[in-house]
């Protein structure tokens, strides 16, 4: 039986359905890389390239950043407490932005955002050494005057992580060590 389905294989409908089937994983594999690159939908389209412009800070909405892994999305009271002194909260031109945020307000709901940036379970990343680092959150997560709604500027992936880590250690041997360890990211 097996050398028969060997026969067939060797055979031309074999040697069609074995390229078909490759290319269907092949394209089923691309797609789903595709997937895990795209924005998520989030609950209020909030344009960074707005609040980055008026010179809000990075750590003023995700104060997480400074403390621990999370940088923490903002709460509904936090957006509120710029947005409840500034007419254009109420702008009919900003009518669905209004309706959203107001709707949280007073349904006392947090917002639930969808995080962007996430690394797997199996990596413990802190931002607070690459803070001490001197690294701006531009270096990871690109100039945010020049996006609207946040994505990944690049694929967060070990390599990325690695290749600044040697840049970063260039000259120095024991640094380069500690910064190439397994065990920094992976504990």
């Amino acid at each position: 039986m097996i050398r028969n389905f060997f026969e067939w294989v060797m055979g031309p409908m074999g040697r069609i359905a074995v390229l078909i089937t490759a290319l269907s994983l092949f394209s089923l594999t691309a797609f789903g890389i595709y997937q895990t690159q795209q924005p998520p939908d989030q609950p209020i389209e909030f344009t960074h390239k707005l609040h980055v412009g008026l010179g809000i800070q990075c750590l003023y909405c995700h104060p997480g950043a400074l403390r621990g892994p999370s940088p923490g999305l903002p709460t509904q009271t936090k957006c509120w407490g710029c947005h409840q002194q500034m007419e254009k909260t109420f702008d009919p031109n900003f009518p669905e932005l209004s309706e959203k945020l107001v709707g949280y307000i007073e349904r006392n709901e947090p917002i639930p955002w969808v995080p962007v940036a996430q690394v797997p379970d199996f990596v413990h990343f802190t931002h607070r050494p690459h803070i001490a680092a001197g690294l701006n959150c531009e270096n990871c997560h690109g100039d945010m005057t020049q996006v609207e709604i946040a994505e990944n500027p690049q694929v967060l992936n070990m390599g990325w992580c690695l290749n600044c880590h040697r840049e970063r250690a260039a000259n120095d041997p024991e640094k380069l060590v500690k910064l190439t360890d397994c065990g920094t990211c992976h504990y």
